[in-house]
């Protein structure tokens, strides 16, 4: 019984030493966030600048922090047409530059020697108004920097933005978001 219970002290020890809080600083320059959305005569694809964002969770809890801000107004996809009725019309992007996501948890844990898939849930804002959101993520540790691809939709016309397409041309009413990144692991 005694053996029993230094056992269970020296897992319960082992464990809570793996536990931690960590951070992601988000650097715009290793950062890309690519836009992609389905119209009658292709799909669109394009870009958004990160103008900062920064990470914090514990790797036993899953409780996160921070926000990654995106710079709405850098949106590009190749038209100049097509990109001012994006601004103009569908993004208001002078009334509403910056897209933020505040994590708040993360379900599935971040492996800290190699790959995991987890979601990361929060709020994301845009057109000025928070939404639930769940993000994947793929996520792969080497040394002590992590790179991750997260992807999520933008139901956009059900958030509140205007449908750009017209009685030719059909819009599908939800982008799809990737945003791909590399950032140091620090440790607190």
């Amino acid at each position: 019984m005694r053996m029993a219970n230094v056992l269970l002290t020296l897992i319960a020890l082992a464990v809570s030493a793996l536990a931690a809080d960590y951070s992601l600083d988000l650097k715009p320059e290793a950062t890309k966030v690519h836009f992609s959305v389905d119209s009658t005569l292709h799909t669109v694809h394009g870009t958004f600048a990160l103008k900062r964002g920064r990470i914090d969770f514990n790797s036993e809890t899953g409780k996160a922090t921070g926000q990654v801000v995106v710079d709405v107004a850098s949106g590009n996809s190749d038209s100049d047409a097509r990109d001012s009725r994006m601004h103009s019309v569908v993004l208001e992007s002078k009334k509403f530059p910056d897209a933020v996501f505040a994590p708040d948890h993360i379900d599935g844990a971040v492996s800290l020697t190699g790959s995991s898939t987890v979601k990361i849930h929060g709020a994301f804002t845009i057109h000025g108004v928070p939404h639930d959101v769940v993000m994947d993520a793929l996520t792969s540790v080497t040394g002590d920097e992590i790179h991750a691809t997260l992807t999520f939709d933008i139901p956009y016309v059900a958030w509140g933005m205007k449908d750009p397409g017209n009685f030719m041309l059909k819009v599908n009413k939800t982008v799809k978001m990737t945003i791909e990144t590399a950032a140091p692991l620090q440790k607190h």
